[in-house]
């Protein structure tokens, strides 16, 4: 009888975790996607949907948890262990974009306040602490741009999305994408090419 729990179990986390993954696809197509298109896309009844999320709102509050978390954590361990500005900023763009897609949700869910309330606020501490990594480049010298460190995070913000959509357009090879990433932030930081991308290695490394 446990054995068959136990495989029930394993089953209802196997879908749910299923549910989850076509609902980020889905919504990163288009945020306004129904329960009933993720679900057909998740290749299960709406039901099987619903009885692991009673709403779409609790889906897009799932799928902002877990995400918020990986965005936090890729972030922190991106720039732990340097105290090279560029190295860190380096590091940072290199995990972020292993979770490159949850972080892209969640972005756009932020610009779309209505849709998921809270996700902003909840993304202000990895930008924060971004804008900080930034500004210290700036005033010390490290890095050199006519923007202030907040407009700057948002464009590398944004270019890191832009380069997302030119893999996904097949305009560019998924495996080097992370490091090209990387030296074309700390391109637009100020960093030289040949520079950036010897520090970009060196983090790979």
């Amino acid at each position: 009888m446990a054995a068959m729990t136990t495989g029930r179990s394993s089953r209802a986390d196997a879908n749910r975790r299923r549910i989850l993954d076509v609902a980020l696809a889905e919504l990163l197509r288009d945020p306004d996607a129904s329960m009933e298109r993720i679900a057909r896309a998740a290749g299960v009844v709406r039901r099987t949907v619903y009885g692991h999320f009673p709403s779409r709102e609790a889906l897009i509050g799932a799928l902002v948890d877990g995400a918020v978390e990986e965005v936090a954590t890729a972030h922190a361990a991106g720039r732990e262990g340097t105290e090279d500005l560029a190295l860190a900023v380096a590091g940072s763009v290199l995990a972020l974009w292993e979770v490159a897609d949850r972080y892209r949700l969640l972005v756009e869910l932020a610009r779309r306040g209505d849709t998921a309330p809270g996700v902003r606020e909840r993304l202000a501490p990895v930008r924060a602490a971004r804008t900080e990594l930034l500004r210290r480049g700036l005033d010390e010298g490290v890095f050199v741009s006519p923007l202030p460190a907040p407009a700057l995070a948002h464009v590398h913000e944004r270019m890191m999305f832009a380069v997302m959509e030119a893999v996904h357009d097949g305009l560019l090879d998924a495996r080097e994408a992370g490091r090209t990433t990387a030296v074309t932030v700390l391109t637009a930081a100020g960093i030289p090419a040949s520079l950036a991308t010897v520090l970009v290695a060196k983090v790979s490394d």
